[in-house]
């Protein structure tokens, strides 16, 4: 029969404990509050006896949450439990979370205990906090290196002391999937009264094992995960929230399994996290990082074009992302480029389609991304050119003695090529500009000349417009490319050879201004 997991977030206890991860109050209560619109069963709001700012922090929370069970954590001790029960006692359900290490190597070094005492003192502790509350969790730390024996005797004491949830941590990351899994399930098999407490699984992320060691503990009888958002925690981090739900949602014909969790206010409580913490997510970060449901591969592209079913398991939207995202690159095919490009109002087929493919195969090769307002300036570029007359092969700019610049410029027609080169000028583009005039035999005078990027980042392309008059006319010329000299190029001769579209055969002029 398929079961409710609980789901425990710790992003406010043990993903603060990240370095460079405090919060201040006001961040604490956004947070909570973003985990009560997520869902999330149950909220560890801090570790009350850590500080004065921890223990206002938790009690503030407690105040204002409602729909989500509140928990505050506490050592074995008299003093830690009281103080984690002062701080949640206003909480529509709290919880107090006692813990205390069970493993031969903390019992030995870190304690300097023996058994029967960690059993004492957990069950001490298991029943102080029964005084304040029915709600009461207990985590033998560091659970996955503990001998089995012992650790079911303890769970066992926990349980009939009061505990109505044991957690079992793999504290510092040590299990795979087949050890937790088989942690578990002796806890089912061997502790008599285990039917009297949920199951819960706290795995860190050391060997990268976390979500499959909760997976599997969940698969062998755990009730309760406890997770963090973004995964962020000690260390490597926690088992991630946004990765054990989708899991068990994506995956309920295997698990049969599934939580209370709204999918759609995962993203939105990423980007909170991560810009409440400064804890940035990697672009390839599972359910919500940027690279989530982006595809560039041409043949990805293409299948996802014709069934998104082909390479997504999971809806963007099911995440809270607004729709796939057809990054386009070099690896991008030609029909995620006529589909973006339809996407944008332009239609492209046949050999307009490849010219643009081809641009759009020498753009990708210069650019990491190429964003929408590229794609439209590459096929406006080539919509522009299409009955030009002269095409820009080459050019070449230097700074001869005493700074006089000199420009050597390729261009072709018909087939065939022309180069020439002019030296003076007030400037590169200027001698840019008269070398063109003099290869094509029209001047013109130069009325408006600008530049600017079209897209983002350091690579952007740049567009370049100018302004010509020629016989009392005003023409002008566009031009784009990676490299601003080489789209104000193109935009000069773009305007000349319109000039030679609507008057015919070019006349002479006098070049009477410069850039």
């Amino acid at each position: 029969m398929s079961r409710n997991i609980v789901i425990f977030d710790t992003t406010l206890r043990d993903g603060e404990q990240s370095p460079g991860a405090s919060m201040n109050l006001a961040e604490k209560l956004e947070v909570a509050q973003a985990l009560v619109d997520l869902k999330v069963d149950v909220i560890e709001a801090g570790f009350p006896i850590a500080s004065p700012g921890d223990f206002e922090a938790v009690q503030a929370i407690a105040r204002v949450v409602k729909g989500a069970t509140v928990c505050g954590l506490a050592r074995c001790n008299e003093k830690d439990i009281d103080r984690a029960a002062e701080a949640v006692k206003e909480a529509d359900d709290p919880r107090i979370h006692v813990f205390l290490a069970t493993s031969a190597i903390h019992r030995e070094f870190k304690l300097k205990m023996d058994k029967d005492e960690i059993i004492r003192r957990a069950v001490a502790g298991v029943e102080r906090a029964k005084g304040y509350t029915s709600n009461i969790e207990f985590s033998p730390e560091d659970a996955a290196r503990t001998e089995s024996d012992f650790l079911c005797k303890v769970v066992e004491a926990a349980i009939a002391a009061g505990a109505t949830t044991v957690n079992i941590p793999d504290t510092v990351g040590y299990a795979t999937p087949t050890h937790m899994g088989g942690v578990i399930r002796d806890l089912v098999n061997r502790v008599p009264n285990i039917d009297q407490a949920v199951i819960s699984v706290h795995c860190h992320n050391d060997l990268g094992l976390a979500v499959a060691n909760s997976l599997a503990a969940v698969e062998n009888g755990a009730g309760q995960v406890e997770c963090t958002i973004n995964g962020i925690g000690e260390r490597a981090g926690n088992c991630s929230l946004e990765e054990i739900v989708m899991a068990l949602r994506t995956r309920s014909d295997y698990f049969d399994h599934d939580t209370r969790i709204d999918t759609t206010r995962l993203v939105p409580t990423s980007r909170l996290v991560s810009s409440v913490t400064g804890l940035e997510v990697q672009r390839n970060k599972a359910i919500v990082g940027r690279n989530a449901f982006a595809h560039e591969s041409g043949i990805h592209q293409d299948g996802m074009l014709k069934n998104p079913t082909t390479y997504e398991i999971m809806r963007p939207e099911d995440v809270g992302f607004q729709k796939t995202d057809l990054v386009m690159g070099k690896h991008s095919g030609r029909a995620a480029l006529a589909d973006r490009a339809r996407a944008l109002g332009y239609h492209l087929e046949g050999e307009k389609l490849q010219e643009v493919f081809e641009a759009f195969k020498k753009l990708a090769d210069k650019k990491k991304e190429v964003y929408d307002s590229d794609i439209a300036a590459l096929i406006d570029k080539r919509v522009s050119m299409a009955d030009d007359q002269w095409q820009l092969v080459r050019y070449e700019l230097k700074l001869e003695g005493e700074g006089i610049p000199s420009a050597t410029v390729t261009l072709s027609k018909g087939g065939e090529e022309q180069t020439d080169t002019f030296f003076g000028g007030d400037g590169p583009l200027d001698a840019l500009f008269r070398v063109i005039e003099k290869i094509i035999g029209t001047q013109v005078t130069v009325r408006d000349y600008r530049v600017h990027s079209v897209s983002q980042g350091k690579d952007a392309q740049g567009e370049s417009t100018v302004e010509l008059e020629y016989q009392g006319r005003v023409y002008r010329g566009r031009g784009v490319s990676t490299d601003t000299v080489e789209a104000s190029t193109l935009a000069f001769l773009n305007a000349v050879n319109r000039i030679a579209l609507t008057s015919g055969e070019p006349t002479e002029m006098v070049y009477r201004d410069t850039v």
